[in-house]
């Protein structure tokens, strides 16, 4: 990663445009990340992880909501019937 800060970012503009194709880029100012230039190839990429990062989280709260209605209704089962339960199982 090339690191620049935004005074040269902006004496470099035709510079940092094609180093970013090959590589990110942090821009800084007062020492401290500002931001960040990428390929249009590298966002491409960010976008899609985040839009699996997002599938993931809402397959996970639609499962977490299923298994917590199964706990309550498995809350409702008296020892006889886990038992069957489990002997239909094997």
């Amino acid at each position: 990663m090339v690191k620049m800060t935004s005074a040269e970012a902006q004496n470099r503009f035709g510079q940092l445009l094609d180093t970013a194709q090959n590589e990110i880029v942090e821009i800084t100012r007062h020492g401290r990340s500002a931001a960040f230039l990428v390929s249009p190839r590298e966002m491409a990429d960010l976008i899609e992880l985040q839009r699996r990062r997002k599938q993931a989280i809402d397959e996970f709260k639609a499962w977490r909501k299923k298994a917590r209605k199964s706990v309550k209704a498995g809350a409702e089962l008296n020892d006889a019937e886990i038992n069957r339960l489990v002997h239909e199982l094997r």
